[in-house]
């Protein structure tokens, strides 16, 4: 039998025995080590800066990992590991990194001794099963509970945070939150703003979209910032005019083919304007710019308009209110328009 010739890269090392994997094990060590501290209440933050000197402060397992440059291939498969955690459950990254460490550690001193991996593995697995049979054993099952349980749940992935001394505040918080999205708890439709200044208490839940207010024009102040009932126009359409984006040239013998050019662009924005103000429609939200012109046509007609409103809160507002995000303003009827029970302006810090 002939030893089987194996094809690799040019500049590939290729390492295999018993140091092998003994060099394995201390890799996740190491990386273990780096996140074993920021665990549990006493847990310490972590400074990283990264290549473009940009500075991170966190005690968030999943946060170092990303930062993290691991090199070696099974460190970085551990990263993996914790990386899918954080996808599929959200929480315990660091423990899961600390954990497989661990239990490498122990298995570590088997392997110097020549117990073959195999062997290794299958013990794992029986105690696997060991593990899972004890843990169906103690599970508590939560068929319609109170909410005090998730509370308690809620505020045990938070004692290591930095939000720790009001975990009871934001236990109650997030578990609010989830309780109003439907069965298939769609965790997207949950979006975080963030407002500078004010305490932690005055973090508040809005059962509802909320979204910053956008850059305005000179009419927007003579807006009306309520309504009650509201049908509401997403869009996916400039409201303004636009310098040509292509190399356009016309040529003009006379003044008044130039006029004609200049007419035919705002008679294509007015006509626009028009079919939306006919519509019904009394919010006007777009992803793309609303321009001065728009927001002084809609303020004519008591319709309040927001440009430029970012790509993830006009998709909630979607989801949540009904309509479709239009490209063309053909479509506007009633199906493709959402509507809410209140749209308003409100002052939350320094914010509107």
């Amino acid at each position: 039998m002939q030893a089987p010739i194996i094809l690799l890269k040019e500049g590939t090392e290729s390492q295999q025995g018993k140091a092998q994997v003994l060099n394995n094990i201390n890799a996740c060590q190491l990386v273990a080590s780096t996140i074993r501290t920021t665990l549990g209440p006493r847990g310490m933050d972590k400074l990283i800066i990264d290549g473009k000197g940009a500075v991170t402060i966190t005690n968030d397992g999943a946060t170092i990992l990303k930062k993290l440059e691991v090199v070696h291939p099974v460190a970085r498969t551990l990263v993996d590991i914790a990386k899918s955690q954080d996808s599929e459950i959200g929480d315990g990254t660091t423990s899961v990194v600390v954990l497989a460490a661990e239990i490498l550690k122990e298995a570590k001193q088997f392997i110097e001794e020549g117990v073959h991996p195999q062997v290794v593995i299958k013990s794992f697995r029986t105690a696997l099963n060991l593990v899972l049979k004890r843990l169906d054993e103690i599970g508590v099952r939560l068929d319609n509970k109170s909410d005090e349980i998730y509370i308690k749940c809620a505020s045990t992935t938070l004692s290591s945070k930095m939000i720790a001394q009001k975990r009871e505040f934001f236990s109650r918080l997030v578990v609010d939150a989830v309780k109003t999205l439907d069965e298939y708890l769609p965790l997207n439709m949950i979006g975080i703003k963030k407002v500078p200044g004010g305490a932690l208490e005055d973090s508040q839940l809005i059962h509802g979209v909320a979204f910053k207010k956008t850059f305005s024009y000179a009419g927007f102040e003579m807006q009306p910032k309520k309504y009650e009932n509201p049908k509401i126009a997403l869009l996916n359409i400039e409201l303004e005019l636009k310098a040509e984006r292509d190399n356009a040239e016309i040529r003009v013998d006379n003044v008044s083919e130039y006029q004609n050019i200049v007419d035919a662009e705002w008679k294509i924005l007015y006509d626009k304007l028009e079919k939306i103000a006919q519509s019904g429609a009394k919010v006007v939200l777009s992803k793309l710019p609303i321009g001065d012109v728009a927001t002084q046509y809609f303020a004519d007609r008591d319709m309040f308009c927001a440009g430029r409103v970012a790509d993830d809160d006009l998709k909630r507002t979607m989801k949540a209110c009904g309509g479709n995000i239009l490209t063309t303003c053909a479509d506007l009827n009633d199906q493709n328009l959402g509507t809410c029970g209140l749209f308003e302006e409100t002052q939350i810090g320094g914010e509107r």
